[in-house]
């Protein structure tokens, strides 16, 4: 039988080796902090982009696409602006592609379904090839949108009036997201797309970049040019600005940009990190990104990466 002594000498062994033991781990995390700070590496988890809202009840929500997914996105929704339609033909068009192909140009589907809207060449939809095309298939998307009251339709219907789905319900689950990417991509909302990607792996093309661009707002935005290392477009207005800003950041990792200005507000690429305790910085003041003069506020500017 032990002594009393003796499980007072056990207690107390055993509270030193508690004691110890947490020592080291606040050692060890607070280690693995000043390491992830130090290096401002990305937080876990593939380049994705991100957009909050903040719910009536005042919960923040974050909605977040991976960077294919936002590329794409911003195609379907600078398509919208460039025709001029009202928002919310965009938020119907985000809700449908995210249902049908979780917004991936996909090859495959239902039957003879392909691309970003699951669309059939047997239903008159086009050539696969043609269906295949991002920009043909958002276009033809919306030239059906367009032959339905879809203002007075709720998501589903309006989605549902264009697709025939054989699950016509399905597509309110991704209204909330829908919105808050049409919102920003549109313009609605300034500064609040996001990006966390990888550093550029080759230099990004001016030239290119703003070819795209035009290509995807057309009219809509004056004339993008391309400059050495850079693109600009002179003193977009109203929302258009932060449609084209935007519509660059989703794009970023497709084009190479490295960084994003626009109204006093720049996007730098390089200092999205993320520690286990700090979120990436977003938009920033321009001065701050530039202390030796920030771009003119009234252009959207795109600097290309150099390598």
């Amino acid at each position: 039988m032990s002594s009393p002594a003796s499980g007072r000498r056990t207690r107390t062994a055993g509270l030193s080796l508690f004691v110890l033991l947490l020592v080291c781990a606040v050692l060890a995390a607070g280690t693995l902090v000043a390491v992830e700070l130090r290096a401002g590496r990305p937080s876990a988890g593939e380049p994705r982009c991100v957009v909050a809202t903040t719910d009536p009840d005042g919960q923040r929500r974050r909605h977040t696409l991976s960077s294919e997914q936002a590329a794409n996105a911003a195609l379907i929704t600078a398509e919208s602006v460039r025709r001029g339609t009202d928002p919310y033909a965009a938020v119907v068009a985000l809700a449908t592609a995210m249902q049908e192909s979780q917004l991936v140009n996909i090859d495959y589907g239902d039957r003879d379904s392909v691309g970003l809207f699951q669309q059939r060449p047997s239903q008159g939809w086009g050539t696969v090839e043609q269906i295949l095309d991002p920009s043909y298939a958002t276009g033809v998307f919306y030239d059906r949108l367009a032959e339905v009251d879809y203002a007075g339709l709720s998501v589903t219907e309006a989605a549902q009036a264009v697709q025939r789905s054989a699950h016509p319900d399905a597509y309110a689950r991704h209204e909330p997201l829908a919105r808050a990417f049409a919102d920003s991509l549109t313009g609605g909302t300034e500064a609040s797309l996001n990006c966390v990607l990888a550093d550029p792996e080759q230099p990004g093309d001016a030239a290119a970049a703003a070819g795209a661009l035009g290509a995807a707002f057309g009219a809509a935005a004056p004339a993008a040019r391309a400059e050495a290392g850079r693109v600009v477009v002179p003193a977009p207005a109203g929302p258009t600005g932060w449609a084209v800003a935007h519509w660059a950041v989703a794009s970023a990792e497709r084009l190479g940009v490295a960084e994003v200005s626009f109204d006093g507000r720049s996007w730098v690429r390089a200092d999205q990190r993320t520690t286990r305790f700090a979120p990436a910085p977003g938009w920033v003041d321009a001065a701050e990104a530039h202390p030796d003069g920030p771009p003119p506020a009234e252009d959207v500017v795109l600097v290309l990466a150099s390598r």
